[in-house]
């Protein structure tokens, strides 16, 4: 073992080839060209690079579409045998822009939204308000209203407060409003193991103890239509195992409840996991569909009650691998660690503001030179930005070409996922554009924030002359 690859976490092996792609890990159109440039969608990312700037956020759109279909086929195809129906909603929180939700709604899925500003962007992209459901924690009066306003087809309540505020709300409107009551099944899952217990401890939902108070408070008002629980066990998940025990759990509630009227549905959530290095061995969709579905149709089935129609939530398995980031390369740094130990560090011009997740998960992610193919023997290197932050690590662990260095094109795959949505402009730094490539085209689907935007939002720079000003003696008249 030699020095540099003493310091690789032991499930990252030296590659034979550091040029090549990982098999599941990038967008299916991806591939280098003679000259070793990477393609997506059929654009040179030399050239989206050159024309769009770095970093830059890169969409496959057909990737994108490609996994929607598959997965609504897949939950169509597994409760088929069973009488049911099956609704996919893709979640917003992943990411979310007018584009994605044309595409999505247009490969037939829902939309998930949690905030009021998802809401907005569903709606603005001309997105149908019955197939729209809102999640969240701490919904706003407002926010409500706007959602109720709308015809939004489903909230899903959260707390006693919210209940009460969302009756409210209705009741004086005159109408009617369909509800779903977020439940926690005490199991947790990331990845491919789970935890059973009987509480979490979570800011989410209402106990299992909790939910016939709940809905009952519900049932006895008109304006509100209980549809059914919606659980969601956690994210990045390989594997059954966790949504099987959960849904034990669930059904039984379910049961016991079907004893105060029909509820059709009942909502599994997502937080189905993708590959985000070689390594990574997510479960087929195919396999997690019909793992989930006969999980349900079991326990139902031992209770001798009636299997509901059953509503999922991905949104990482859409949109997670129809992203890659490209970066160029600033400069690069050995460092000796000790005992002879060496790791290369290669610097780039984003970081933890487009990407957030290493520094907030200690994610791993894996990296490639995009703009040629090179000779040189596998390095081991750590991929990070340029904030004033020690933990502004972009890729943890790699193997990258020895020969990298400035002026290198980056591109770091998977993250189409929670990398543009919890993007930020620490240090004034720029955020990235998005742009959707397509059959040999390219275009921005969401405009990038630049420094001459920041300054536009300082008041200090123009005298705040359009802000309101307070002060006690204004206050006090």
């Amino acid at each position: 073992m030699s020095a540099s690859t003493s310091l690789a976490p032991d499930w990252l092996l030296p590659p034979d080839d550091a040029n090549a792609l990982a098999d599941g890990v990038w967008p299916a159109s991806a591939h280098r060209d003679d000259d070793g440039v990477l393609h997506i969608g059929g654009v040179s990312t030399s050239q989206l690079s050159r024309r769009y700037g770095t970093p830059l956020y890169v969409v496959d759109e057909e990737e994108l579409r490609a996994r929607a279909r598959r997965t609504l086929a897949a939950f169509r195809s597994a409760v088929e045998p069973h009488g049911v129906q099956a609704r996919v909603y893709y979640a917003g929180k992943a990411f979310l822009c007018a584009e994605v939700v044309r595409w999505v709604t247009a490969e037939g899925l829902a939309v998930d939204v949690c905030t009021g500003g998802e809401l907005a962007v569903a709606l603005a992209a001309g997105a149908d308000p019955a197939r729209l459901g809102f999640h969240g924690n701490n919904k706003s009066v407002a926010e409500l209203e706007s959602a109720v306003g709308a015809g939004i087809g489903s909230i899903v309540i959260d707390s006693w407060i919210e209940l009460e505020r969302l009756i409210a709300i209705v009741e004086r409107g005159g109408g009617t409003q369909t509800v779903l009551v977020r439940v926690n099944s005490g199991v947790h899952a990331e990845t491919h193991d789970f935890l059973a217990t009987a509480h979490e401890d979570q800011k989410f939902g209402f106990t299992l103890e909790e939910a016939p108070a709940v809905v009952a408070r519900i049932r006895q008002h008109a304006s509100l239509v209980f549809a059914g629980l919606h659980c969601h066990i956690g994210s990045q998940i390989f594997g059954t195992a966790g949504f099987q025990e959960s849904a034990a759990r669930i059904v039984e509630v379910h049961a016991a409840l079907l004893e105060g009227g029909e509820i059709p549905v009942l909502n599994l959530g997502g937080g189905f996991g993708i590959a985000y290095t070689s390594v990574d061995d997510p479960t087929p969709i195919e396999a997690l569909a019909s793992g989930i579905v006969e999980a349900v149709a079991r326990e139902c089935a031992r209770r001798g009650i009636r299997m509901p129609n059953l509503a999922f939530e991905p949104g990482r398995a859409i949109v997670g691998q129809a992203g890659v980031t490209l970066y160029d390369v600033g400069t690069t740094k050995p460092v000796e660690i000790g005992d002879g130990a060496q790791r290369l560090y290669v610097s780039v011009d984003g970081g933890m503001s487009d990407n957030a997740r290493p520094a907030l998960y200690g994610a791993d992610f894996s990296a490639r030179i995009a703009s040629r193919v090179s000779h040189a023997e596998p390095a081991l290197v750590r991929v990070v930005g340029k904030h004033c932050e020690s933990g502004d690590i972009v890729v943890d662990a790699d193997y990258l070409p020895a020969d990298v260095a400035p002026g290198d094109l980056l591109a770091v795959p998977a993250t189409g996922a929670y990398c543009f949505s919890l993007a930020n402009t620490y240090n004034y730094v720029p955020r990235p554009p998005v742009v959707a490539v397509r059959d040999g085209s390219a275009r921005v689907i969401v405009r990038g924030v630049g420094i001459e935007d920041l300054l536009a939002h300082d008041a200090g720079l123009d005298g705040g002359a359009d802000m309101p000003v307070l002060s006690e003696r204004s206050e006090s008249k």
